[in-house]
């Protein structure tokens, strides 16, 4: 993949040490298409390059953080063939975000929905704003988590607490996100101010570190990390085959609770 990929909807800033990705769909919560997916890779590949930046800081524009995949272009009328190759991109963001040699945060506002979520989780550190939802809402169209997200719920909860979350697909508060051990702080205040503290507070210690026992930690983790990507992928696969996944995807455009039947 090349890292001059252009799309208008990932920003890039840089302040000092600080380098900000901001997703840039307001419009459709910042759902994640395949230029937003590929446009966040060329990013993150940009600043994986730089020698001056040591912090990472992931938002979203407007209302939401990420609503998850777009639906409606990457799910309902996606061909066959391009499925894939699709997964193949998320696995690479995912995998390039975990690994990435800086420290990085999310800072949740809004909704962190499905593969918002996996992003989210697949940073260091997460902020909510107390006022966020985050859901891993998978099975509300009868398919299974991606982006990572049975590998980073099973190493934050648990297997047990882990499934439960995926089967529920319950939308939980910032508070009971942090609760769980989902999220490691909610904004008291201002989520702005909650954020440049914790930058503050990591620009003041031993950064270098830092990374280094994150880089130890994903050199470890990796192949697992992988290996629960390809599984995904396959498994997202079979999913989308399934009656109930259709009907979830009929629900969801006509906006209706699903009748799912097990097949």
């Amino acid at each position: 993949m090349s890292i001059n990929f252009v799309t208008d909807k990932v920003n890039l800033r840089v302040n000092g040490r600080v380098a900000t990705i901001e997703l840039n769909r307001p419009e459709a919560l910042n759902a994640m298409d395949i230029d937003v997916i590929k446009g966040l890779v060329c990013k993150l590949k940009e600043i994986s390059e730089s020698d001056e930046i040591d912090i990472l800081v992931i938002t979203g524009k407007g209302k939401a953080f990420s609503a998850g995949g777009d639906i409606k272009t990457m799910l309902s009328n996606m061909n066959e063939a391009d499925f894939f190759p699709v997964m193949d991109y998320i696995s690479e963001l995912i995998i390039t975000l975990y690994s990435l040699p800086k420290l990085t945060i999310s800072a949740v506002s809004g909704a962190a929905a499905g593969l918002g979520f996996s992003l989210a989780l697949a940073t260091d550190y997460i902020i909510a704003d107390e006022t966020s939802k985050l859901a891993m809402n998978f099975i509300g169209i009868g398919l299974i988590p991606d982006g990572g997200a049975h590998f980073f719920l099973e190493k934050r909860l648990g297997e047990t607490k882990a499934k439960q979350v995926i089967w529920d697909g319950k939308m939980l508060s910032a508070d009971e996100a942090y609760k769980l051990g989902l999220i490691q702080e909610v904004a008291e205040g201002s989520l702005q101010e909650t954020l440049e503290e914790r930058v503050q507070d990591w620009l003041s210690r031993p950064v270098q570190a830092m990374i280094k026992t994150k880089k130890i930690m994903a050199e470890e983790n990796r192949p697992q990390l992988l290996k629960v990507l390809e599984l995904e992928k396959y498994g997202q696969q079979k999913m989308r085959e399934t009656l109930d996944h259709r009907e979830g995807i009929r629900a969801f455009l006509e906006k209706r609770k699903p009748k799912f039947i097990g097949k």
